[in-house]
């Protein structure tokens, strides 16, 4: 992590009035997948990390039992409470954690993150992947800033000052390694795409990771 929590707190805090407008298409097209795989059931419990603004929780509120959602800065939260409140959405509720310390401890069918896992570095995301597959869900969905290929150093579609993407590859070995089948991959940009991991019979097992497609 190249800046610490209270750093990346403090600078979401700041854009939180503003986070929902400043979005790029990419961002969009990620967060409408990662709503589309996660396709929660009626009783499924969904626990949304670094859920920011609550884009995804809020999305899938109407169609899971609960849902959690975790983040570091209380402004991006104020946000996500001030919208779901306007919605009427009384199934939702927002609280302080990380990936590695979400302070969730209940039953979990479904957890999903969109643009936060990127702030981790690669080890880091791997001990969050471990924490995540120790929740036990059947389904873990993944949209976040990733490289497909080299990317190219005079175009970064991340801030190399506080960001720091891993590779399509170094994510699906860490999801593997974890008891994880990766059993889709979406790609949006040659820098960004959703990951979606499924723990079932093929889980543990030595899974071919699918062919990355651009998303329509």
């Amino acid at each position: 992590m190249k800046r610490n929590l209270e750093d990346h707190a403090a600078r979401f805090d700041e854009k939180a009035s503003e986070y929902d407008d400043s979005k790029s298409d990419e961002y969009r097209a990620c967060a409408n997948l990662v709503i589309e795989h996660a396709a929660p059931e009626a009783d499924d419990v969904v626990l949304d990390l670094g859920t920011g603004t609550g884009a995804i929780a809020l999305a899938l509120a109407p169609d899971a039992d609960s849902v959690v959602g975790r983040d570091i800065s209380e402004g991006m939260m104020d946000e996500a409470r001030a919208k779901a409140e306007e919605e009427g959405l009384e199934t939702v509720e927002f609280g302080h954690g990380t990936f590695r310390e979400p302070a969730y401890d209940g039953p979990v069918d479904v957890i999903t993150s969109n643009f936060a896992m990127h702030h981790l570095s690669d080890e880091e995301k791997r001990e969050a992947i471990e924490v995540i597959a120790a929740l036990e869900p059947r389904r873990f969905v993944l949209g976040d800033v990733m490289f497909f290929g080299e990317p190219n150093p005079g175009d970064p579609f991340y801030s190399p000052d506080v960001d720091d993407p891993a590779t399509v590859g170094t994510l699906a070995d860490a999801f593997t390694d974890a008891g994880f089948s990766l059993t889709a991959v979406e790609r949006v940009h040659d820098q960004v795409g959703v990951l979606v991991a499924e723990r079932g019979p093929l889980a543990g097992a030595e899974a071919e990771t699918p062919d990355a497609q651009p998303s329509e």
